[in-house]
């Protein structure tokens, strides 16, 4: 029995090397391994950092703005608040001008603990670009702000 030779069809190579997607990915694994050394010791995770830094700087706002504001989704959002209000960090209250809705605040210990944080977080970034030359790091950061 006479069996016909296989026929394979030509195939391209991926290279993952080139794939945006994976650059990315492990520009975010290389800048999140940076940050946990800024929060481990405060057992901060840099989702639940980047949601008290955005709330610092708002003040008192809703959970669903604060997730818009954060780029998380209603599910992430949801966990981090509770975890964080759970370590007293922040706080829910009653919105004094609609008594519906809720909104969030930082606690004064969540305060003392994000502040420091948040002026330490510029060094943090530096070291996250450290590898750009200053024209760089800037061109490399507009672009990223497109993509987003």
């Amino acid at each position: 029995m006479n069996v016909p030779p296989v026929q394979v069809a030509e195939s391209r190579t991926l290279q993952l090397d080139d794939q945006v997607a994976h650059l990315l990915r492990r520009a975010h694994q290389r800048a999140s391994s940076i940050y946990l050394g800024l929060l481990s010791e405060h057992q901060l995770t840099p989702t639940q950092f980047f949601a008290m830094a955005r709330l610092h700087e708002m003040g008192q706002i809703s959970q669903n703005r604060l997730g818009r504001l954060a780029a998380m989704d209603p599910a992430t959002i949801q966990g981090v608040i509770q975890r964080l209000a759970e370590r007293g960090y922040i706080q829910r209250l009653q919105d004094s001008t609609d008594r519906r809705r809720m909104v969030l605040r930082l606690t004064s210990h969540g305060r003392t603990l994000i502040e420091p944080l948040i002026a330490e977080a510029e060094r943090v970034n530096g070291s996250v670009l450290e590898p750009l030359e200053d024209q760089e790091r800037e061109l490399f950061v507009s672009l990223l702000r497109r993509l987003v």
